[in-house]
């Protein structure tokens, strides 16, 4: 009687058919299960040439790993989170937007936790969802990021996560740094080249690092251009629109106005048009304003906003990458970075 021959779906021609499973393809190439998983999981412990030969024969048999089957077996769900505590929606949906950019074709998908850091449970919040999701790892957007306590519950509880911060806060392969300071002074060096000297700030929040190091990058540099700000120049407000308005009403009210403001992102910019709009101040022949982020609203604006960019999609991009890319080698990757530069548009010219 002749021996009957194995299908594609590894069932033989005088039995039902069934799917192929690990075993299958672990026994028709020749290697172990776990070096089957591995290839599934995008372990770099893998030969190129044996990667080659599993995926080739997963390939023709048609065979697919069970996404649940793959969580459970590492007792972690194929989820990557992204924490946030941010006023700004679009710099959160940019965000998103970038980490999708990573994860696509991956077998990865992404969740989102919003918060409020203020809350005194936030922390245990966050260990709630990282655990009932089983997260394979978390992204910290700012503020969350700027948290230690917060990354050190992670690390407690052995979630492996990124930050994304102002300056570097953790080991170099925990981090993705915007260096925010060089930003400002950016923006700084501008206002001064365009002769500006009675120049004011509006800043972030305080207790936001981003904000610290926008400030620091600022002052520093007109300091350095032999510009002192004055401390009745610097106001803080909270990178939204509404306490945009209420920082430029205080330094747009006066008789001696400045004659360029440098805001601690776009939303706040546009409170300074709102102010100016309604006092009959002209931008830019009377005012000069310079906004950080560069998010849409900063070419939507009129006249268009001269604002710093800082790439959030290419820095969500990166973080989510780093969580999905092997530990294996993680100390010898260099520092990920993603620069500000200036984008000069409308909204500035020489003090009249």
């Amino acid at each position: 009687m002749p021996v009957s021959k194995t299908s594609k779906q590894g069932a033989t021609s005088q039995g039902p058919t069934r799917a192929a499973t690990i075993n299958d393809i672990a026994r028709l190439a020749g290697v172990s299960k776990k070096t089957v998983s591995r290839i599934i999981n995008h372990s770099p412990l893998v030969r190129k040439d044996t990667r080659e030969k599993v995926e080739a024969l997963m390939r023709e048999v048609g065979y697919s790993p069970d996404p649940m089957a793959r969580g459970l077996a590492f007792r972690r769900s194929f989820l990557i989170g992204m924490v946030y505590d941010n006023p700004t929606a679009q710099f959160i949906v940019n965000m998103q937007y970038g980490a999708l950019d990573a994860l696509r074709g991956s077998g990865f998908e992404l969740v989102v936790h919003p918060c409020d850091s203020r809350s005194p449970g936030y922390i245990d919040g966050v260990r709630r969802f990282v655990q009932q999701q089983k997260l394979h790892g978390v992204m910290l957007v700012p503020r969350v990021s700027e948290d230690q306590a917060l990354a050190d519950m992670l690390d407690e509880i052995g979630c492996r996560y990124t930050r994304i911060a102002a300056v570097a806060m953790d080991d170099h392969s925990r981090m993705v740094i915007t260096h925010d300071r060089d930003g400002a002074a950016e923006a700084a060096d501008y206002l001064q080249t365009l002769g500006h000297r009675d120049i004011a700030l509006i800043t972030g929040p305080a207790s936001y690092r981003s904000a610290i190091e926008r400030t620091g990058g600022f002052v520093d540099a007109l300091a350095r251009r032999g510009i002192e700000l004055p401390k009745a120049r610097i106001v803080e407000a909270g990178y939204t629109f509404e306490s945009g308005v209420a920082a430029a009403e205080k330094l747009l009210s006066g008789k001696r106005r400045p004659t360029a403001i440098f805001c601690g992102n776009d939303e706040m910019a546009a409170g300074v048009y709102r102010v100016a709009l309604r006092a009959g101040i002209s931008i830019p022949r009377q005012l000069s304003v310079v906004g950080y982020d560069d998010s849409p609203l900063a070419s939507r604006l009129w006249p268009p906003l001269t604002s710093v960019r800082r790439d959030t999609r290419d820095t969500g991009r990166v973080a989510a990458a780093m969580l999905i890319q092997a530990e294996e080698g993680a100390a010898a990757r260099p520092v990920a970075s993603v620069r500000p530069h200036l984008i000069v548009r409308d909204s500035c010219q020489p003090p009249g």
